[in-house]
């Protein structure tokens, strides 16, 4: 379909990311949902339902196809809802493009201004608005992480080691500046090479962005069943609160896990059976890890929210020094001055869990 614009408004400056306004609009037209692809419920086959609020990017849309916005042609992802891919028909570039209500979009959008650029996150580089709906456009991506461990069942110590890091720095820079990010998964990290070995995170739109005073308590049960944490469904039910930090600290383990072992560390078709799991902490670490992995994954996976490691220290614990062989220095040399060595409560190598979880890729 063929829709014409005002391609000559001007552009205004906002921050780090280029405006345009446009005269008229409609929604970017959208492919139906992928039934088993949409969440990271399938990343495992079929999963139980969710406890929390999975929210869309877009407004509803009732049909498929191509559109235009300025000059940029734009045609759905199947596999990523709300997400586009956009092609400029004056210079050829490939960009990805969400879609966002005007009423929602400043909102979505205003993490990106406070957070500091960092080569693992990923920015905006230019916002068209229209009448009712806002064109956030960002850098074309290779296929995100979540498809990625599908496809390889498993990764070796020294790729997710390599993988992971740039996950952590990611999260250790969104934590240290008040920005905890609740749905944190494999999905919200993309490829930025065809060679499937840099990552950024994709967005920052279901952040929380915390008070000048650092206090990290949030309250929502916003996120994905497999990656939530204890403390998560002990409070959602009462509207109490916990420390999103530590509740990013858990996914991290969960998001770890699940790149070793091809495997999510909870799993049951049963929803109450599911959450039971997670409020015990019981899990199996898979054969053949080595003692620092072991040792790193039970740092996150704990039960006590407190006794986890923060993202920051992640960066400095041993299995990533040794596996990636000094990579990244600068985001190790940061985390070092945040933390010290001593300050790392990590549990003994020498226990197993014995609960078993046997639902594979």
């Amino acid at each position: 379909m063929s829709v014409q614009w005002n391609v000559s408004a001007p552009c205004i400056r906002t921050g780090r990311s280029w405006h345009k306004r446009v005269d008229s609009d409609e929604p970017a037209l959208k492919c139906a949902r992928l039934s088993d692809s949409s969440s990271d419920a399938g990343l495992l086959g079929s999963s139980p339902g969710s406890p929390v609020n999975l929210g869309s990017l877009t407004g509803a849309a009732t049909h498929q196809g191509p559109s235009c916005i300025s000059q940029y042609l734009l045609l759905p992802l199947a596999d990523r809802s709300g997400v586009h891919s956009a092609l400029n028909i004056e210079t050829g570039e490939e960009l990805v493009c969400k879609v966002f209500d005007m009423g929602l979009y400043q909102e979505k959008v205003r993490a990106y201004d406070l957070l500091p650029s960092h080569q693992h996150v990923a920015g905006i580089r230019e916002v068209i608005l229209g009448e009712r709906k806002a064109y956030v456009f960002q850098e074309k991506d290779y296929g995100d992480m979540h498809s990625y461990v599908k496809a390889q069942r498993r990764l070796p110590e020294g790729q997710a080691a390599r993988l992971f890091q740039q996950v952590a720095s990611a999260v250790a820079h969104c934590h240290q500046v008040g920005i905890v990010l609740g749905d944190l998964k494999l999905r919200k990290f993309v490829f930025t090479d065809e060679k499937r070995t840099h990552l950024k995170l994709e967005g920052l739109e279901d952040c929380r962005i915390l008070p000048p005073s650092g206090d990290d308590l949030v309250s929502d049960t916003h996120g994905c069943p497999a990656y939530v944490s204890p403390e998560i469904l002990s409070s959602g039910g009462g509207g109490g609160s916990y420390s999103g930090r530590q509740a990013d600290a858990w996914s991290l383990g969960v998001m770890l896990y699940t790149m070793l072992a091809g495997r999510y560390p909870f799993h049951d078709p049963d929803p109450a059976a599911l959450f039971s799991r997670i409020r015990r902490g019981q899990y199996c670490l898979p054969e053949g890890l080595s003692p620092t992995a072991r040792c790193l994954l039970r740092s996150l996976l704990r039960r006590e929210p407190a006794e986890r490691l923060t993202a920051a220290e992640v960066l400095i614990h041993p299995w990533l020094g040794a596996a990636t062989g000094g990579e990244e220095e600068g985001a190790r040399a940061g985390a070092e001055q945040e933390v010290g060595s001593t300050d790392q409560a990590v549990p003994s190598t020498d226990s197993e869990t014995v609960e078993d979880n046997s639902f594979l890729l």
